[in-house]
């Protein structure tokens, strides 16, 4: 196996593990009956880790992941014995800033007509691909307290936007649009944030006149969130900052059926750093041990995976074959089904198989 195979896995806290053992079931399909070139690393990091050692990611650890690995699988991180997310905090923006994957590229596509929550719609006007910035805004980690906990306490957080981080989203997202044929639509606050969102309507409009076939237009996130709502057909992809990419994917994975079944990568695109896949649905610590947890977001985000390794027909067979499994009820709970998170995860491997 040579080192662009290599794969991490970290399962993380809550229903982390239980989702991540379905996940390496898969990868183990692809290595093992598709011929996929990939060596699975497993790690031992989460709250379990944290609790005894004081640290989430080594620097050791992060730096053979930087030069041995082509892509880290995470499953979830979050746990309540460590309500400052401390441990989290040092995993994910450890590799995301120290990576710079500057593209959270969140894909929804609903799989069946009674997941979409909308009256009257088909799963197919639900297919929404969000472009999120994913190194600056207001996740930079910028600011301060004064005062703390007196009556006078102030708090600041910094909005930070470059010309390069801008840019090189709204570029990733207009070629996206421009190689699947799709809409585009920048979603800023600019009336409001009158200097950071500037900068973003700026940049639109200079890289747009390179795009000309490419179908685009602007919303105010307000004016997006409503729009998604009244008529989510009229989107195809979107492209935003930090914080409303966050906010906004979440709303959108509901269209599509709910956060257990949205994937999601973090990437630099165009670059030979590895890729972070994780399902978007968190730890979800109140569910786990119970085989509650859907794993239909897990093998998305390994279909994303197989892709971002050169194997797009696999995520193509994944989402089929998970679309098939749903339609058959053969399904977790939030879904409209019975089967526990294993039971689940095997009604999808049983069809690719």
């Amino acid at each position: 196996m040579g080192q662009n195979s290599r794969i991490a896995l970290i399962a993380g806290d809550g229903i982390g593990p239980e989702v991540m053992r379905v996940g390496v079931r898969l990868l183990e399909h692809l290595r093992d009956k598709k011929g996929l070139p990939i060596e699975l690393w497993s790690l031992p990091f989460g709250a379990e880790y944290w609790l005894e050692y004081g640290v989430g990611l080594p620097d050791a650890v992060f730096a053979e992941i930087r030069d041995t690995t082509r892509a880290v699988l995470l499953g979830a991180l979050g746990d309540p014995r460590i309500p400052g997310h401390e441990h989290a905090r040092e995993i994910l923006f450890g590799l995301r800033f120290g990576l710079d994957l500057y593209a959270n590229v969140r894909p929804v596509r609903a799989l069946v007509d009674r997941h979409v929550p909308l009256s009257g719609r088909a799963a197919s006007a639900i297919d929404i691909c969000v472009f999120r910035e994913n190194t600056e805004g207001l996740y930079a980690g910028i600011g301060g307290q004064l005062r703390r906990g007196t009556a006078a306490e102030v708090a600041i957080e910094e909005d930070v936007n470059t010309r390069l981080g801008v840019e090189r989203i709204v570029r990733a997202a207009f070629d996206y649009a421009r190689r699947e044929k799709r809409r585009l639509c920048m979603s800023d606050k600019s009336n409001a944030l009158r200097h950071a969102h500037d900068l973003w309507q700026r940049v639109f409009h200079a890289v747009r006149s390179e795009y000309p076939d490419v179908p685009s237009e602007h919303l105010y996130i307000d004016a997006l969130c409503y729009e998604l709502v009244r008529d989510p057909a009229r989107f195809s992809v979107i492209v935003c900052c930090n914080l409303f990419g966050d906010i906004i994917s979440d709303l959108v994975a509901a269209l599509g059926g709910g956060l257990g079944l949205a994937p999601s990568a973090s990437l630099h695109l165009g670059g030979t750093q590895p890729g972070v896949f994780e399902p978007v649905h968190g730890s979800a610590p109140n569910l786990a041990g119970q085989g509650l947890a859907n794993p239909i977001a897990m093998l998305r985000t390994v279909g994303l995976l197989a892709e971002f390794l050169g194997a797009p027909e696999q995520r193509a067979a994944i989402e089929l074959a998970a679309g098939q499994a749903l339609e058959a009820g053969e399904c977790t709970p939030d879904v409209g089904g019975s089967l526990d998170t294993d039971a689940a995860g095997d009604a999808v491997l049983r069809r690719l198989r």
